[in-house]
């Protein structure tokens, strides 16, 4: 199961430049198919083959350096909460400040790991000044200088030793279903009026469930657990970190789902936060349901079903093979359809495909729709399997797989989704050296 590694430190020490030297490896290739970057403060990594998750905790501060000051006590105690290790980042130039200090002290409290992290370091003398940094009490230190990446190694090979290894529940048969969303968009009514029982107390006031909570569930011959996410705990009274409270939770609920039953509220629309937890699930190739709560609410002259949904679709391109349900969680209206919705993506996401069938129906396809020569040269595709992954996995064998662009592989996709029906579920394709 993924880690999550947690860049707390001041403003402008290097955070997101280092995180965005992490992930960009990785992002570059996940997201090439959108063709956006998108303004985010998590992705995933790997380094030495062990992948985790990275969170830039400077990403969410809005405001002035006082309000900042209270701001990143809660960031980084919300950082010790949820991730399993910690970059703390220092900037060698300003060397130790009183915020910094106050960092060390909440950090110095906890079991998990910490990684000093002394940035900007690109220099003999300023190795030399970054022996201050000792005293802030956290043993050694890593220096790195973030814009050049230099250093970054050493601080990764100790950082991944680091990692607890996450052990895979075995006797863990169940598909887990996950209620993600905005905060107030209606999850835990959602649960609720499923299980039929006030298990949850809901009131008005966002983010009041208190952790992350599996529910087993089982009704209509559907057995699953369901993973509520809303868990805002005793920070409650927090407006600001609420959002990011949110997204550290969902982090973790989608990266151990495998569906993500995404709850949107339609007052609010499909907004950025919305798209970040959208995509989030579809970079960790989870299957995916969006359900359009309060729809009740929203006036209908000025806007109808079909545009509400033709807009989603049109900002989640190129992944459009998404189901979309409207409900009312107040009125139970349509709510066991978004169960039987959800349940099937979960068996479109571990459907197996016979190689035979595969072949016969893609190769006449692709025969009469060959890839566009590169070059001069012909790309001929000669055989396709789907790969034992537990999400659906195609290799493409041929004899040029570099000339194989991104357009003919969504065409193959579409194609796959055409014959197959992995309707919900992210699909990767992948060209193989025959």
């Amino acid at each position: 199961m993924g880690n999550i590694v947690a860049i707390v430190g001041r403003p402008n020490v290097g955070k997101s430049t280092f995180f965005n030297r992490l992930i960009q490896r990785r992002e570059a290739i996940v997201d090439s198919v959108s063709g956006v970057t998108r303004d985010r403060h998590y992705g995933k990594t790997d380094w030495n083959g062990r992948e985790f998750s990275v969170i830039d905790t400077g990403g969410y501060v809005i405001g002035s350096d006082d309000v900042f000051e209270a701001e990143i006590d809660k960031q980084v105690e919300l950082a010790i909460d949820e991730a399993d290790a910690i970059i703390f980042m220092v900037d060698v130039e300003e060397g130790i400040t009183p915020m910094d200090e106050d960092v060390a002290k909440l950090l110095r409290k906890i079991e998990k790991p910490v990684f000093l992290a002394v940035n900007k370091v690109d220099t003999a003398q300023k190795s030399q000044d970054a022996m201050e940094f000792y005293s802030l009490g956290l043993g050694e230190y890593f220096t790195i200088a973030g814009i050049n990446g230099s250093g970054t190694g050493e601080l990764l090979d100790a950082l991944v030793l680091a990692l607890p290894e996450k052990e895979e529940k075995e006797e863990e048969v169940l598909p887990r279903f996950a209620v993600v969303g905005r905060p107030n968009a209606g999850k835990s009514s959602f649960i609720n009026a499923l299980i039929g029982e006030e298990r949850y107390i809901v009131t008005d006031i966002a983010g009041t469930t208190r952790d992350s909570i599996d529910t087993k569930y089982n009704r209509f011959g559907f057995e699953f657990n369901l993973v509520d996410t809303a868990g805002i705990r005793r920070k409650s009274k927090v407006k600001e970190d609420i959002e990011f409270y949110s997204v550290m939770r969902s982090v973790r609920a989608i990266e151990h789902a495998d569906v993500c039953i995404l709850i949107v509220d339609a007052t609010r629309g499909f907004d950025a936060q919305v798209q970040n937890i959208f995509w989030l699930a579809q970079r960790n190739r989870k299957g995916i349901v969006i359900l359009i709560n309060k729809w009740d609410l929203v006036e209908k002259e000025t806007n109808t079903m079909k545009e509400f949904e033709a807009h989603i679709r049109k900002e989640i391109e190129p992944f459009t093979d998404v189901p979309i349900v409207f409900i009312s969680v107040l009125n139970k209206q349509r709510i066991f359809k978004a169960i039987e919705t959800a349940v099937e993506v979960y068996e479109n996401r571990s459907k197996r495909i016979k190689t035979r069938e595969l072949n016969d129906v893609l190769l006449p396809i692709i025969q009469g729709n060959p890839p566009p020569a590169y070059k001069g040269k012909y790309v001929k595709i000669k055989f396709i399997t789907q790969l034992p992954t537990p999400q659906p996995q195609f290799a493409f064998f041929c004899n040029l797989p570099q000339y194989v662009r991104d357009p003919y592989k969504r065409f193959l996709e579409n194609k796959l989704r055409q014959h197959f029906g992995f309707t919900g579920v992210p699909i990767s394709v992948y060209m193989r050296k025959k």
